[in-house]
């Protein structure tokens, strides 16, 4: 990375990237601008010169965006999760609905003119709609601090207030950040790597029973005073259950392989519909839970499901879709690579009463086509892969199997698009239409149906 010390320059804003920045040019090279909006006239800082590309730091505006809206109290343009915060909400939904347009005709799948992409379905609540935070913990300049870090950097920023997060959750982390400091809780230091402390303080608040639940994710086991700390938290407003999470600063993911109950239920309950499904700590559950359900309403709806169809759910994780839709088919078979999610599926089958339904563990590219190899026929598929898409290896099982119905939920339009490509040899893609799971956010859900050709 190259710094540049130079004046700043004017930028006219031509469009907003797939991660909410800005984009114009200088000299003929792109330069992003995050924080500028499409149609305003910047004046810009550039930071960093790539060879391809440039990047600015918005100094101050000359003209203005009419879609340009005050930021709300508490908000903190310097976190993740607020990359669209400053654009009216209208405006986000049609930048959204125009993404999914763009990797379309980026990747080119076949007949993509024909695809009709529907516009992006609005959240109720574009505010305080995540129900989960994982705040990171750090003692600054002899304060502790609870929040999250700067967008592309290790600098944590200290969050009394974040207007994504459900109140209920904000509440309570503040709270325990309270009694961290009551009992002189230690906390963890990258700069002291074998100190035993708390790095991080995850609460997870279910949107329909309100019930709470808190892990500790700490480096180290035994932390001084922190049965202590878990009785006074026991005691919180909603809190059923207190556990403890061991990682070490080695570790590239928050969560570390051992979790450890410390106090109350094993378990969360959220439901969807008349189906409830209870949720362990490190269970994998939509943030969003209200638009969750427009979300799997539209993906079950897509896939017009018939009482004599066996229903494969890939990427299944807990079970959600699946068990939603046993009641509309012969069989269900779900597949996930998560062993305590296989886990959490079996036990909510068990809990909607889902006899029908049956959860496998391993890779969807391998465990598909044992099953295969076993007798197994299927009609229908429903896939939910991570961002990066399906692996091509999954692609190829698919186009061989040729189930009559299927539906892509994505996280990424890019890779939607890109896999769209293979899948759209032997698949029409009908229809896309995009959620809204993450607003003031660039993220964007859809829902894709394809039908065969």
């Amino acid at each position: 990375m190259q710094q540049q010390n130079s004046r700043p320059v004017i930028i006219s804003i031509k469009r907003l990237g797939i991660n909410g920045e800005g984009i114009g040019y200088y000299r003929k090279k792109i330069i992003f601008v995050p924080g500028a909006l499409s149609g305003e006239v910047a004046v810009v800082k550039i930071i960093n010169r790539q060879r391809n590309y440039l990047e600015g730091r918005l100094i101050r505006l000359k003209e203005t965006s009419p879609d340009r809206v005050r930021l709300p109290k508490g908000a903190n343009p310097r976190t993740g999760g607020l990359e669209l915060a400053h654009l009216a909400y209208p405006a986000q939904l049609a930048f959204k609905t125009a993404l999914i347009k763009e990797s379309l005709a980026k990747y080119h799948p076949r007949a993509y003119r024909q695809i009709k992409v529907q516009p992006t379905i609005p959240a109720d609540q574009p505010w305080h709609y995540r129900q989960k935070a994982q705040y990171q913990a750090e003692i600054i300049h002899g304060k502790l601090a609870l929040g999250l870090y700067a967008t592309g950097s290790r600098n944590l920023v200290d969050l009394p207030q974040m207007p994504t997060q459900g109140k209920e959750s904000q509440q309570l982390e503040r709270r325990i950040r309270e009694l961290l400091l009551k009992h002189h809780i230690s906390i963890a230091s990258r700069r002291a790597a074998n100190k035993a402390g708390v790095k991080t303080v995850v609460v997870r608040a279910s949107a329909t029973t309100h019930e709470a639940q808190v892990t500790l994710i700490t480096i180290g086991q035994d932390i001084t005073g922190l049965d202590h700390l878990v009785k006074d938290i026991s005691h919180l407003p909603n809190v059923t259950g207190v556990f403890q999470n061991i990682t070490q600063w080695t570790n590239p993911q928050v969560w570390g392989n051992k979790t450890r109950k410390l106090w109350g239920q094993d378990f969360i309950t959220e439901k969807i519909h008349d189906c409830s499904f209870q949720l362990s700590p490190q269970a994998f559950f939509q943030l969003n839970p209200a638009q969750t359900v427009k979300l799997y309403d539209a993906a079950l709806q897509m896939l017009g499901l018939q009482p004599t169809q066996t229903l494969i759910d890939a990427y299944s994780g807990i079970g959600t879709l699946g068990i939603l839709a046993a009641s509309s088919v012969s069989q269900v078979i779900g597949i996930e690579t998560i062993p305590a999610a296989v886990q959490d599926a079996q036990r909510n089958c068990r809990l909607n009463h889902a006899r029908n339904a049956e959860y496998y563990q391993g890779a969807v590219e391998k465990v598909l086509p044992a099953l295969q190899a076993e007798g197994l026929k299927f009609d229908a598929l429903i896939v939910d892969p991570p961002r990066t898409g399906l692996a091509k290896s999954m692609i190829k099982t698919i186009l061989a199997a040729k189930p009559r119905t299927f539906v892509y939920i994505s996280c990424n339009p890019s890779t939607l698009a890109q896999d769209l490509v293979l899948l759209s040899e032997k698949y029409q893609v009908r229809v896309i239409k995009s959620i809204d799971m993450f607003p003031q956010t660039p993220r964007c859900e859809a829902v894709a149906k394809l039908i065969l050709r």
